[in-house]
C-alpha cells in the first residue's frame, strides 16, 4: 500500500488550481465573445430599422377590377384598406372608384392605400310604388340616394294629380312600370290621389273649449281652420273658441274652412308671452303635414301645432315664456325660423 506524503498533496493541489483557473479563463473568454456577437445583432438590426422600409411607388389602380388592384398592390409591396359605396351604373360593381395616396407618390412599402370600391347600384330595377303615399316614396329615394350627387332615380315635379276614392296623396299610377331595369339615371312620373272628390266631414263643436283643446281636437277630425283672437268680452273666459263658423255638428265639404275666434287670455303669468303665428303658406295640391314647434329658452322643444294642411293662411294661437322660438315645418322639413315675439298680441 502506498501512502501520500505532504510534497504529493501540494503537487495535486497545485494542479487542481492550475486546471481551475485554465477553465475560468475560457469560461470568461466566452461569454465576452457571446456579448459581443448579441451587440452586434442588435446594432444590425436597430440599424435596419431606423434605415426603414423601401420606397415604392403607388400604381395606378383606379377603374380596375378589385383583384388585379390587389395583385398591383402586393407587387409593390402595399396593402388595401377598402370602403364600399353604391355607384351610378351596374357595370362598376366590383371596380375601384377612387384610390388615396393618389397614383404616382412615392410611399414606403408597408403603407396602406385606402381604396373606394363599387358594390354596384343601390336599386336594379324599379320598385312598385302603386299604393304609396306620394311623401313617404319621396323620402324613401331621398334615404337611398342622400350619399350621391347624382341620384339615379327622381320624381318628376310636379306630379299629376285626379280625384279618387282613395286618400289624398296616394299613387295611383307610375311611369316607368314595376321591374324596369335601371340602366342610369331615371325620373318617375307619378299620378296622385287628390282625394273623394265629394268627400263630407262633421264639423267638431269647439265653442267654449280652452285653446289647447281646441287645437287637439282638431288635429284628431282632421277639418281645416283659420283662426282670429280679440280681447275677452263681457262675461267671456279668455284664452278660449268664443264662436265658429260652420256651427257645431254641421256636415260640410272635407276642404270646407271653419273660421274660429278666440279670446285673448285676461292674463299672463310674469315672463310669458301670448300671440298669434300667421302665415300664408302654398296651395298644395292635397294636405301636406304642417307642424309648429316652440325652442324653448331651455332648449326644449314644445309642439304646439300639426296636422294636415291644404296651404293658404295657417294661423295658430300660442302661450310660451319670453326668449322661444317658433319653428314651422312641412313635411319634416324646417322652412321658418322667427323669434316669438314678432307674433305677440295684447292681452286684456
Amino acid at each position: 500500500m502506498r501512502f501520500f506524503n505532504r510534497f504529493d498533496i501540494d503537487f495535486d493541489l497545485d494542479s487542481i488550481e492550475t486546471y481551475v483557473s485554465a477553465r475560468l479563463r475560457s469560461f470568461i473568454a466566452a461569454a465576452i465573445a457571446l456579448l459581443v456577437f448579441v451587440t452586434l445583432v442588435a446594432m444590425t438590426v436597430f440599424f435596419l430599422a431606423v434605415r426603414g422600409a423601401e420606397q415604392t411607388m403607388v400604381p395606378d389602380i383606379k377603374g380596375k377590377e378589385l383583384t388585379a388592384a390587389l395583385l398591383e398592390l402586393q407587387v409593390k409591396e402595399l396593402y388595401p384598406r377598402i370602403q364600399l359605396r353604391y355607384s351610378q351604373t351596374s357595370a362598376e360593381k366590383g371596380t375601384v372608384l377612387e384610390q388615396d395616396p393618389s397614383p404616382g407618390a412615392i410611399v414606403k412599402a408597408g403603407r396602406r392605400v385606402k381604396l373606394v370600391v363599387s358594390r354596384g347600384v343601390v336599386v336594379d330595377k324599379i320598385e312598385d310604388f302603386t299604393g304609396q303615399n306620394l311623401d313617404d316614396v319621396k323620402m324613401h329615394i331621398q334615404t337611398l340616394f342622400s350619399t350621391s350627387s347624382r341620384p339615379l332615380l327622381s320624381v318628376r315635379e310636379p306630379p299629376a294629380y285626379k280625384f279618387s276614392p282613395e286618400a289624398a296623396g296616394t299613387i295611383l299610377e307610375q311611369k316607368p312600370e314595376p321591374g324596369v331595369e335601371v340602366s342610369g339615371p331615371m325620373k318617375l312620373e307619378f299620378v296622385v290621389s287628390r282625394g273623394p272628390e265629394n268627400a263630407m266631414v262633421k264639423v267638431p263643436d269647439l265653442v267654449g273649449l280652452p285653446v289647447a283643446d281646441a287645437l287637439e281636437r282638431i288635429r284628431q277630425s282632421g277639418i281645416f281652420f283659420s283662426i282670429q283672437i280679440r280681447p275677452a268680452a263681457g262675461n267671456e273666459a279668455g284664452d278660449t273658441v268664443v264662436s265658429q263658423l260652420p256651427a257645431g255638428q254641421e256636415v260640410v265639404a272635407a276642404n270646407t274652412r271653419v273660421a274660429l275666434l278666440v279670446s285673448t287670455p285676461t292674463e299672463l303669468e310674469e315672463g310669458e308671452l301670448f300671440g298669434l303665428f300667421s302665415r300664408t303658406l302654398p296651395d298644395y295640391p292635397y294636405p301636406l303635414s304642417v307642424k309648429l314647434e316652440a325652442l324653448l329658452p331651455t332648449n326644449e322643444r314644445r309642439r304646439i301645432f300639426s296636422s294636415d294642411f291644404p296651404g293658404g293662411e295657417f294661423s295658430v294661437p300660442f302661450r310660451l315664456p319670453e326668449g322661444s322660438t317658433l319653428i314651422l315645418s312641412v313635411l319634416n322639413r324646417e322652412i321658418l325660423r322667427e323669434d316669438a315675439v314678432a307674433y305677440v298680441a295684447a292681452v286684456n
